[in-house]
């Protein structure tokens, strides 16, 4: 059978940082409507009713200039926005029209954009589009960091097809294996059925299928629902990754501090104890604040298709696996503060007990003496 025509789709490229410890998200909308003079918006979900699923806190939607893309010697027009999120993050996304073109032509698309600014590329657009938005929006950063750490998530939308098929004959009409695997040799049975293993319809002619870097979307209805709900997906990867590594760091320091403060002088014992232990507590509540607002960035309540394309994406991306290790990690903390609280409140007890024991001394050499 003949592969059917893509009449209306694009590749959508998503790059995801962490910028700031939090965003000011009304502070950036103003910042960016007076000196940028470019559209924003907060996102919502434009198929599903607030009432089944919603965002915790609407991200920001800014809309950038747009550039000129060539790739294979085409040069294309890319719509280009930026999504802000309160806790910090923020996704560029590149969206690369692919229109009328053959299956073929546009597996060949989605493949060329991953090749030209896809994590492997070295593409400095990022990294330019980012510069540019921290310095528009500088003042609506609170705790601005610099994060190596970074996600990317390609997507693969197909909104018209010229023969409109259902989703299981698209399945036999079309080979997705070459676009979500970026491979150019065709892999094992094996191989094929896990990539395809995850795979969603809710009515017979759309279609998702998920994959761990890579998305294919059919939707006929146009919206962006789950495009969506992919990239907040990839946004709490990302946030935990990053506190995860955080953590990972302070580990040692923090058993390095514990082991130089019950070195330190007994008369300063107490002190450095009530330091360290109101310095962990301190992180313990950043954290703790930061992962709730990231755990909540997507509420789901009565979609249970969206809920499932959800849940299979945080599945997928292990972000629960990365979670439980920063709540490990933040128990340790937990539990090594409560250790240096109960050994600074048992200082300040001997040293109280020391200073009584003094005192009578004293009254008695005095009693003595007189």
């Amino acid at each position: 059978m003949t592969a059917p025509r893509v009449v209306s789709g694009h590749v959508l490229a998503l790059r995801l940082f962490d910028i700031a410890f939090a965003i000011d998200l009304a502070r950036a909308e103003a910042l960016w409507t007076r000196h940028a003079a470019g559209r924003a918006e907060r996102s919502r979900l434009t198929a599903t009713p607030p009432k089944a699923m919603a965002f915790g806190v609407p991200p920001l939607v800014l809309a950038l200039d747009p550039l000129t893309l060539t790739l294979d010697a085409e040069p294309l027009p890319v719509t280009v926005t930026a999504r802000l999120y309160d806790f910090g993050a923020v996704t560029l996304a590149l969206r690369v029209p692919a229109d009328r073109l053959d299956w073929a032509d546009y597996t060949r698309r989605l493949n060329a954009v991953d090749r030209d600014v896809g994590p492997a590329s070295g593409s400095a657009i990022w990294d330019d589009l980012l510069a540019a938005l921290r310095g528009t929006l500088a003042d609506a950063l609170v705790r601005p960091m610099t994060s190596e750490l970074t996600e990317d998530y390609l997507i693969g939308v197909v909104h018209r097809l010229d023969t409109q098929p259902a989703a299981a004959d698209l399945l036999a009409l079309v080979d997705l294996v070459p676009l979500l695997s970026g491979e150019q040799r065709r892999l094992s049975d094996g191989a094929r059925a896990e990539l395809l293993r995850s795979r969603f319809s809710y009515y017979e002619d759309d279609l998702v299928v998920l994959t761990w870097d890579r998305a294919f979307i059919y939707e006929p209805l146009g919206d962006s629902d789950v495009a969506d709900v992919l990239e907040v997906a990839n946004v709490q990867l990302l946030e935990m990754r990053y506190y995860d590594e955080l953590l990972d760091d302070e580990l040692p320091r923090m058993y390095d501090l514990v082991e130089s403060a019950r070195r330190g002088m007994n008369v300063l014992a107490a002190r450095r104890y009530a330091g360290l232990a109101r310095r962990l507590y301190a992180m313990v509540a950043d954290v703790t604040e930061l992962t709730e607002k990231v755990d909540n960035a997507l509420q789901v309540t009565e979609d249970v298709y969206l809920a499932r394309i959800y849940a299979a994406a945080l599945e997928l991306f292990r972000v629960r696996l990365v979670s439980a290790a920063v709540d490990r990690k933040l128990a340790i903390i937990r539990d090594t503060y409560t250790a240096l609280y109960d050994e600074a409140s048992s200082s300040r007890s001997e040293l109280m007990e020391a200073a009584i024991i003094l005192l009578i001394a004293v009254e008695l050499v005095l009693a003595l003496l007189r």
